[in-house]
């Protein structure tokens, strides 16, 4: 094998985490290696993709919104979505460093992360939105208010300040960026991690995010003073997911859609394993149940998610209402958990064109143009009638859209699409006439017409996101809609074991020298922070924290 130059840090992977950490190491003038198996078009990698929504606390958004928030309100919002086993408080058990990091993201998400950002010239929607409501007891999970920022730029907003970084970086000599490097496994010298097997892979001309050669040309090894892995998680790896999802929670179907492109396969987790690493919460997972196929897809199986507001009926594959507070926007693990329990690949949204024209939106930097773009023309268009115009083209191009005039022919539709007979017609119109008469009634025992009035009390959801109370059958709403939903792999919330720092530990506990993990590969910091549940904004905001953190504390310890 070949040997190349030596390096102060080897970095694995060039997507938001494995980008602020060496941005933050060449920033205190340590040389950087930093290296992908994929082409140059997918430098960012998954946050490239994302809406760009940032968990923050407190922040001028906030409060121009009338939203009270603050940093000990959120914690407890995160402890109560959390589940940490018992004693991690105070130091102790599985979740010790998972909850060591979620109290100082929390505390980070108040304080410094929106001044950080905004200096480097970040801006947010001013609109906050409000995800993962919850709906259960005050120590349950959900978010109490908004803290949904969605970038100005979506992911390539949060990710450009960064990407400038890097380029200053290579021009003065202190960053090599190396694509089509595929790290195979890691050499370790009187059990310290020192280097990185590589396979250089063959050139390759495929688009950002799409399927890219794995033809090997020449192996390397390459030498440095610590690594970082930034690889991210396993969501494209499905066999892998189904295997580590927990019995308890049913069975992920065999037919699932993908949120990440094909590289995200979690290989590297195991090769680290393999070098002395220790894996924590693997079980552990943040898929979304409310995925469609993308009818111009990129990658493998490529769903996008529907971010709906909270109007819509959500029926099981039989029909049958999810149980309060499965509602659209409240508790995505819940209604997953609900879906896999039950052996289902599928379940619908019902609704009609009026509440999709106000409530549909989709997930993604490539599905929200008026964000991406800055363009403040086109974000008009959203306070205006009519669905925007991903949301319109989805609506007309794709099947898994039912559109009906009345509840009969809508389950007919529903049941020529997934080629079973089981949506009852009878008993899904006396589902829909039992929702509209609780509607009707102006107050209403029905906990989602509650909610949804409730979510109209917040002046965001009163303008662009909840549409205002009427039954579904009311003419000018008109036509019905259903909408098929699949299981929508996207995070996990496991990973490496990582201390306070970012350094990679052993089954027992102990350091593995010269090993760190950043963003998804580490759980988002320590093996997992989010605990079994996320509010949402925080996937991005853990990679820009790790990478912060673990790459000032590396540069502290190569000094």
């Amino acid at each position: 094998m070949a040997q190349t130059a030596d390096a102060d840090v080897i970095v694995i992977g060039a997507g938001l985490a494995g980008l602020v950490t060496a941005t933050e190491l060449t920033s205190a003038g340590r040389h950087v290696l930093l290296i992908d198996a994929e082409p140059r078009a997918s430098l960012g990698g998954q946050a490239w993709w994302s809406f760009g929504g940032l968990f923050l606390v407190g922040s001028p958004e906030q409060r121009r919104m009338g939203v009270d928030d603050d940093v000990e309100l959120a914690f407890a919002d995160w402890l109560g979505s959390a589940g940490f086993a018992p004693g991690a408080a105070d130091g102790v058990g599985p979740d010790a460093q998972g909850y060591a990091w979620a109290r100082a993201f929390v505390e980070f998400a108040g304080t410094d992360l929106r001044p950080w950002l905004h200096d480097l010239g970040v801006r947010w929607f001013p609109l906050v939105q409000w995800a993962e409501r919850g709906g259960y007891l005050a120590d349950g999970h959900g978010n109490s208010v908004p803290r949904f920022h969605v970038t100005w730029g979506t992911g390539p907003g949060v990710l450009a300040p960064f990407l400038a970084a890097a380029a200053r970086a290579r021009e003065a000599g202190l960053l090599d960026v190396r694509f089509r490097h595929r790290a195979v496994g890691f050499e370790v010298t009187d059990g310290v991690v020192d280097g990185v097997r590589v396979e250089i892979l063959a050139p390759d001309d495929a688009e950002r995010g799409a399927p890219s050669s794995r033809d090997v040309v020449r192996e390397e090894v390459l030498r440095a003073g610590a690594v970082v892995v930034a690889t991210g998680g396993i969501g494209a790896n499905h066999d892998l997911v189904r295997a580590q999802w927990p019995t308890a929670a049913g069975r992920l179907p065999e037919r699932m859609l993908s949120g990440v492109p094909d590289s995200t396969d979690g290989v590297l987790q195991t090769v680290a394993a393999d070098a002395g690493a220790a894996l924590v919460h693997t079980d552990r997972m943040w898929h979304y149940p409310e995925g469609i196929t993308n009818h111009s897809p990129v990658w493998s199986r490529h769903g996008i998610r529907i971010l709906a507001g909270p109007s819509s009926l959500w029926l099981d594959a039989d029909g049958n209402r999810l149980p309060p507070p499965l509602f659209p926007g409240f508790d995505a693990l819940g209604a997953l958990q609900h879906v896999t329990a039950r052996g289902d690949d599928h379940s619908w949204f019902v609704l009609n064109k009026a509440i999709m024209d106000t409530e549909f939106a989709l997930s993604g930097s490539e599905q929200n143009p008026d964000l991406t773009g800055k363009s403040v023309r086109q974000l008009a268009q959203r306070v205006l009638p009519g669905a925007v115009g991903p949301v319109a083209r989805f609506a007309e191009s794709s099947d898994e859209f039912v559109w009906a005039p009345d509840a009969a022919e809508l389950a007919a539709g529903m049941n020529a699409l997934t080629g079973t007979p089981r949506i009852d017609a009878d008993a899904l119109a006396r589902t829909i006439a039992l929702r509209d008469a609780q509607v009707r009634s102006g107050l209403g025992k029905d906990h989602q017409v509650v909610a949804t009035a409730m979510a109209r009390r917040y002046r965001v959801d009163r303008l662009i996101r909840v549409a205002p109370p009427r039954p579904l059958t009311t003419p000018k709403d008109g036509p019905l809609l259903a909408v098929r939903l699949s299981v929508l792999t996207r995070k996990t919330l496991g990973g490496l074991h990582t201390d306070a720092a970012g350094r990679v530990l052993r089954p027992d506990g102990e350091v593995l020298p010269g090993l760190w993990a950043v963003g998804e590969a580490a759980g988002f910091g320590g093996g997992g922070m989010h605990g079994h549940r996320a509010l949402e904004g925080t996937f991005l905001g853990g990679c820009l924290f790790t990478g912060r953190l673990a790459g000032r504390a590396l540069a502290r310890d190569s000094a």
